[in-house]
Formats: structure tokens, sequence, C-alpha cells
């Protein structure tokens, strides 16, 4: 019989990388909770100041309900391109808040970044977010060729929540077929409701996302109880049992991040399933501390491993043959 399960204690400032020890203290509680506060939140970030890149021209682009921001660098030394989601709970958030993650990106590896303005939870639930990011890969493809674009050399990403979009949509690609993505980059993903529902993570407090936020992050996406039986994989990709033909992954997370745990697992899943899988995990790192301790000698070492990894994958590998 499996003994019950035991949690670490608190997460502590005295456990964070020295260098990010300052930003994590300045960060405040989330306002998940208030739509008010949420809403005050997301037009907060929808006019945060753009990075200072000469050399990335960001372009704001909407074709119906479909939103997207574009990463053009001045110089286009690679045909392939990344699809980007950002983070904030499934609730929260906006493109802008990686304006400098992607446009870093783009001028680092030569390519083109489309990052998706998806609808948010509780007002737009599963699977809302899904389909918009569905769509975007959708428009990547088929506007390929105006925009320069080699379509056999597409990678999905995301953060955090957008990382567990990003998952969910290599998943759908995969499972309808036709043009697939190269890679799959993922950090800090929100993979697993299951997380959200074990309540003994409460008492842990882990820094910037706990569990009380986790789990109201769940509950608004899924419009159901995390950790319940009728949960859909489809929105879950920490659930999915079939992860056969997925593209190769990298994955990072800090080791005192809420989501270590569920991303290790998933990492050992897609590996069981045939994927070639590299995971980074930071010691000291909370969880996001790449986007607001961006600067930070830790965040900048991460990202630079991260960023080699997606070039080295979009130049070597191809689009695997349709299903």
């Amino acid at each position: 019989m499996v003994g019950p399960v035991t949690h670490p204690v608190s997460i502590s400032l005295d456990q964070v990388a020295p260098d990010l020890v300052q930003a994590t203290r300045a960060m405040r509680a989330l306002p998940l909770t208030s739509a008010p506060a949420r809403a005050m939140a997301r037009v907060a970030l929808s006019v945060m100041p753009s990075p200072s890149r000469s050399d990335v021209k960001i372009r704001r682009l909407r074709r119906g309900r479909l939103r997207l921001r574009l990463y053009w660098p001045q110089r286009r030394t690679s045909r392939a391109a990344l699809l980007w989601v950002h983070g904030g709970g499934y609730v929260i958030g906006h493109p802008r808040m990686d304006d400098k993650h992607c446009a870093d990106t783009a001028a680092q590896l030569g390519l083109l970044v489309v990052s998706v303005d998806y609808r948010l939870a509780p007002r737009h639930s599963f699977p809302a977010g899904l389909d918009d990011a569905a769509a975007a890969w959708h428009w990547l493809h088929t506007s390929a060729g105006d925009l320069g674009v080699d379509s056999a050399h597409l990678a999905i990403g995301g953060q955090s929540a957008g990382g567990g979009l990003a998952a969910a949509l290599v998943n759908r690609v995969r499972d309808a077929g036709g043009p697939q993505p190269v890679a799959q980059w993922l950090f800090c993903p929100m993979l697993d409701d299951r997380t959200a529902a074990d309540v003994g993570l409460d008492a842990v407090e882990h820094l910037v996302w706990n569990n009380t936020y986790n789990r109201f992050g769940w509950r608004s996406y899924l419009g159901a109880e995390p950790g319940s039986p009728e949960v859909l994989t489809a929105a879950v990709p920490g659930r999915c049992t079939d992860l056969e033909g997925s593209p190769p992954t990298f994955i990072g997370v800090g080791d005192i991040d809420l989501f270590h745990d569920e991303d290790l697992s998933f990492a050992e899943a897609l590996r069981a399933a045939g994927t070639a899988v590299t995971v980074d995990v930071v010691p000291g790192g909370p969880h996001g501390f790449e986007n607001w301790a961006y600067d930070a000698s830790t965040s900048q070492a991460y990202l630079g491993r991260a960023r080699a990894w997606l070039q080295t994958a979009l130049q070597e590998r191809a689009a695997p043959d349709h299903r």
C-alpha cells in the first residue's frame, strides 16, 4: 500500500537564487479572484512599454477574432518561426508582457515570432483559449508564404498557462494530422489540474504562484473542480496518455516552482512515448522568474540555453510526415 503523500515545508527566500531574491521579494499577490482587479491588471499589462530594440519591429495584427503580436527581426537569417503563448494562470496576461523575451528571441535567432492574444477565463473557459491558439497556428501556416516563413520549420512554445496551452495545442495538431511543429518549447508549463486538487500543497506557499492561485486558475479555465474525473484530457496535457508522435521538447522549470513535479512527470511521459526531451531545472528558480527577473544573470543564462536548444531544433529537424 502506498503511504500518504508528503510535501516539503514552506518555500522561503533563503531557497531562491541570490540574484533573484530582490525581484522575488518585490512580487505582490496577484488579484486573481476579483474580476475588476483582473480587468485592471489586463489593462496595465496591455500598455506596458515595449523594449527599446531598434532591430526588431513589433506589429499588431487582427483578423476577425484572432489577435496577434508579431516580432520581426531586422536581420532575418532563418525562415523558421515560433508561435508563442503568454502565461497568466489562464485568467490574466497579455502578449505585451513577453515583449522582451519574444523580441530578443526573434533578434538572436533571426526568426519571426508570433504571439497570440487568446481569450481568458473565467469569462472564456475551455476550449476558448485553446481554440484561439489553434487559429493562430492555422493562420501562421496559411500565411507562411506571405511571411517569408518555411512552414516545415515551425515551433510552438509558451510559459506557465501559455506552456499548458502550447502543449495542448501540440496534442491537438498531432491528433488532427496535417502540418506538424518540429519543436515544443515549454517554460514552467501549467500542465496538470491534479496538482491544484492536492490541498496538501497549499501549506507550502510556493513563491509567486501558489496552489491557491493554481486552483482558481484551473477552476476558471475548466469550468469544473480541478481533479474531477470528468475533466477532458484535451484541456489538460498532463492527463494525456497518448503522447506518441510528439515533437522534440524542451521543458524548463525552477526547482522551487509549484509545477516542478508535474513538469518532470510530463517529461518522463514524453520520453516513454519515444520523444526526445531536454529538461532544464534551474536551482533556486521561483515560478516565472525568467519573465519578471528577466535581466538577472540566472534568467539570462537559462534563456540562453533554451534559445540554443530551439535554434538547433529548428535547424536540424524536418517536419514529421502527415498522419
